[in-house]
């Protein structure tokens, strides 16, 4: 879409599923500063954009659906800028995409390493290829998961999953992924983005208004911007209620309203 400079995220939507792509695959859809920018832009949009009832998120090409942040975009930095910005920043996009209103789907494509993990766990749901390999190497070369890596994963996977790859290392096919949790489903190399499309319209069919207060009850249970959900639940309580229109009434016409 045009609202968006960087052409290497992408935001289409076809009905009422919207697609974010990571297309960058000549650097295996890493990320530099600017697209983490981009990826927070494009859940704003997507989160207000009228008609929208699911949002996919994936990579181009087969050899990864995202290999996290961009060494070279961030390795010259000294700490300060690294914890402020970097790490700053991509929390704030993940987490625009993890609150996102509508269900999340991520159809991954390729491997899904650190970063590239992280925003696959901001979905709701993830459907893996069959060849993925899916880890966190950071401590590898003397960084952390700094994307929410240990704490939104543990919320959702619980921390044993989390230390094996965070702490020792470990990479998980896409089949050992599945059994520890952390994707739902499997699927043919190339058939990943087919199966979440098939998925979305299958959430699309169900009652959009239902299906966006049960994710939002679902995160705050999880813990997920517990403060936040809550108000905004209370909030669609209010808003739907009589007493709003009598309020809004009376103040428009300068009364006192009668409740």
């Amino acid at each position: 879409m045009d609202r968006i400079s960087d052409k290497r995220v992408t935001l289409t939507i076809e009905g009422h599923t919207a697609t974010i792509c990571i297309d960058r695959p000549e650097k295996l859809n890493a990320l530099d500063f600017e697209m983490v920018l981009s990826l927070e832009r494009v859940a704003v949009i997507a989160d207000n954009e009228k008609g929208i009832r699911v949002v996919v998120i994936t990579g181009t090409g087969e050899k990864s659906f995202c290999a996290g942040g961009d060494i070279d975009a961030w390795s010259s930095w000294g700490a300060e800028d690294f914890a402020m910005k970097w790490i700053r920043q991509g929390h704030r996009a993940f987490d625009a995409l993890a609150r996102l209103r509508h269900p999340v789907i991520a159809a991954i494509n390729g491997h899904c390493l650190g970063g590239g993990f992280e925003l696959a766990i901001t979905a709701d749901i993830r459907i893996a290829e069959e060849h993925v390999k899916i880890g966190q190497p950071e401590s590898g070369i003397g960084i952390i998961a700094g994307w929410s890596g240990t704490q939104r994963a543990v919320r959702r996977f619980g921390a044993q999953a989390v230390r094996r790859m965070a702490i020792a290392g470990e990479i998980f096919d896409a089949h050992t992924a599945m059994g520890l949790g952390l994707v739902d489903k499997v699927v043919r190399r190339g058939e990943s983005r087919a199966a979440a499309n098939a998925l979305a319209d299958q959430i699309s069919a169900r009652s959009p208004s239902a299906t966006r207060l049960t994710k939002l009850m679902v995160n705050m249970a999880e813990g997920e911007e517990q403060e936040s959900s809550i108000e905004t639940l209370g909030g669609f309580i209010a808003a739907s209620s009589e007493d709003l229109a009598k309020g809004l009434d009376a103040f428009r016409n300068k009364r006192k309203p009668a409740f």
